[in-house]
């Protein structure tokens, strides 16, 4: 399969909003309400909120492309975590946070979700971070696996929240210095 990942433009934040409103839902919990997702949908990933992530310097945002289509995305945040107790789990500095990591399901177990990856940290690497790190919530396994296997260590934890329901993250980082 034949994959591309570049940085998104503003005239992408529609077809990114499609694919993170298909994606999303198959990361939450299964106690996670249809509601709660839609609200959080509508809150934080509509074109218009991808719009202004693009604009955004402090972000990154990373399409993943198959014949022309957008296939997956990442959002890349640099910068300290808001929340002390986060900052206390983050031991390497400078970081960068994947924010948003999504393919759509079609394309899972293919080289599109390694090839996004590939390019992040990549791109971390030529920005001289030290590290990467990423909340996944703690019951999408798959994901966990896949992080794991990519370097990530789980360093903590997190809550996180989607509507009105909380959920709890396991906080993983990469460490991207030079061995």
């Amino acid at each position: 399969m034949t994959v591309q990942v570049g940085p998104a433009g503003i005239w992408d934040s529609e077809a990114i909003a499609d694919v993170a409103a298909a994606t999303f839902p198959l990361a939450c919990p299964p106690d996670a309400t249809r509601d709660d997702i839609a609200a959080f949908i509508d809150e934080v990933l509509s074109a218009e909120r991808f719009s202004e992530y693009l604009t955004d310097p402090s972000r990154t945002v990373l399409k993943v492309t198959n014949h022309g289509a957008i296939v997956g995305y990442a959002m890349l945040v640099n910068g300290e975590p808001s929340d002390p107790g986060l900052a206390d789990l983050l031991t390497l500095r400078p970081t960068t946070e994947i924010s948003k990591f999504y393919v759509v399901p079609g394309k899972h177990g293919t080289s599109v979700a390694s090839a996004l990856l590939a390019a992040i940290v990549e791109r971390a690497i030529t920005d001289a971070r030290a590290s990467l790190w990423l909340g996944v919530n703690q019951l999408n396994q798959r994901a966990q696996r896949f992080y794991a296997k990519h370097g990530f260590e789980q360093v903590g934890t997190r809550t996180f929240s989607v509507g009105t329901q909380v959920h709890n993250d396991f906080v993983m980082q990469r460490d991207l210095r030079p061995k």
